[in-house]
């Protein structure tokens, strides 16, 4: 065929790399096969400063071909066909780029996803702390009553952020924690190897399609700020449900295929024993919590939810307090109800200049900011007495918010 007889078209052009590839390319991609081509241009560059190498592009061309030829076996990525019924995956993921806020306030908080493979169910649960064992029994419990069943297996990554800073103990029982709450389920707990993101890969992928479906539903909604947290978890749900509505078909096969639930949940939350010292309130992880003076003294059964605590004295339930967190920095953080200590303070209230957790104790900014005002015009014990008072009005004519508006 003439094309047969046609001679193979040679370089027109002198290899700008001639001399160079071979005789120092090539060593250097042998002694560090990850090195990237960009890397070793720039070196080129630096150590033959007067010569001309042609386009970064050529080079990298050049060592593709290479790789292509001597370069090391890769990893292969081995695709899965999921059985009914068989897995299920957790995992978190961060929401903080969404900026979403509470009444004007940026709230820092990761999703917890479940996700079922085979017929594409999800769940996402809000969760205001970091990873631990409490944020996965809650939203994993939550995920598997909300399908209606139980796979054969779980599986989540390493867990190495729920375990970061635990003892050697702690981590131990909350690893028998984790096996028994799978085993209330009848599931086998499973794990991904440490830094290999592609074996949880049917959820690891599906993060970015939630988090764009919550970001085109914020965009839709026209604001990313929500009255209060229920008001948000609501909207998740309701993101949620439209893609599971998606795949509705799908969803149903796959539940006759899914263990049937146990009559009762198990504990989704770690109960501690606490003491309430003088100060008027307990300390737990770091935060300062005030309860009713009465309990001075008292040992309380505490159980710690990601975002509320449970106050028990023997079996009897008296109250939940709101779950605090502990600064970046590692400084002490304070929940507290000012109605807990304004019957003491009133008989001191000079105690309140230098009081620990004062900013925590105005129950609105108006409090706080006509304090400051009374520093500055009144001086401090006129600033400490009338403060009290007012705060003192507000609890016993419950009239917190309309006083806060006088104030303002």
């Amino acid at each position: 065929f003439p094309s047969q007889r046609q001679t193979p078209r040679g370089r027109r052009r002198p290899d700008p790399l001639a001399g160079i590839f071979d005789e120092v390319v090539v060593p250097m991609l042998e002694a560090a096969p990850g090195l990237r081509p960009i890397a070793i241009f720039e070196e080129l560059r630096r150590r033959y400063p007067e010569t001309v190498f042609g386009s970064r592009r050529t080079l990298e061309r050049r060592i593709r071909d290479w790789r292509a030829m001597n370069g090391q076996d890769r990893e292969v990525i081995f695709r899965q066909v999921h059985e009914a019924g068989r897995l299920g995956l957790s995992d978190f993921t961060c929401m903080d780029d969404l900026t979403v806020s509470i009444a004007g306030q940026s709230l820092d908080h990761l999703l917890y996803h479940f996700r079922l493979p085979c017929g594409g169910f999800e769940h996402g649960h809000i969760i205001l702390g970091g990873e631990s064992f409490v944020a996965l029994a809650e939203g994993l419990q939550n995920a598997l009553w909300s399908a209606g069943g139980a796979p054969k297996l779980h599986r989540t990554d390493s867990l190495s952020a729920a375990f970061r800073n635990l003892d050697a103990d702690t981590r131990i029982d909350l690893t028998r924690r984790y096996d028994a709450l799978c085993a209330h389920y009848g599931m086998e707990p499973t794990r991904n190897n440490r830094g290999i993101a592609h074996e949880n890969g049917a959820i690891e992928s599906a993060h970015g399609h939630i988090k764009a479906a919550v970001k085109d539903a914020l965009l839709l909604r026209g604001s990313a700020d929500f009255a209060d947290l229920a008001d948000y978890r609501r909207f998740i749900d309701e993101v949620v449900n439209a893609r599971n509505r998606r795949h509705a078909p799908g969803i149903d096969a796959e539940r006759k295929f899914l263990q049937p639930l146990p009559d009762v949940r198990t504990t989704d939350y770690e109960e501690i024993l606490v003491t309430v010292t003088s100060s008027g309130g307990f300390t737990l992880r770091k935060v300062f919590y005030t309860v009713p003076s009465r309990l001075i003294g008292h040992r309380l059964r505490v159980r710690l939810y990601d975002d509320r605590l449970d106050v028990f004295i023997g079996g009897t339930r008296l109250m939940t307090l709101p779950r605090g967190r502990a600064g970046m920095n590692g400084k002490h953080g304070h929940v507290v109800d000012y109605r807990h200590v304004i019957h003491s303070l009133r008989r001191k209230p000079m105690a309140l200049l230098g009081l620990v957790y004062r900013d925590s104790l105005f129950p609105r900014d108006a409090y706080r900011l006509m304090f400051d005002h009374l520093l500055e015009v009144h001086g401090e014990r006129e600033a400490c007495c009338i403060t009290v008072e007012l705060l003192a009005m507000a609890h016993e004519r419950a009239c917190e918010a309309e006083l806060a508006g006088l104030l303002a």
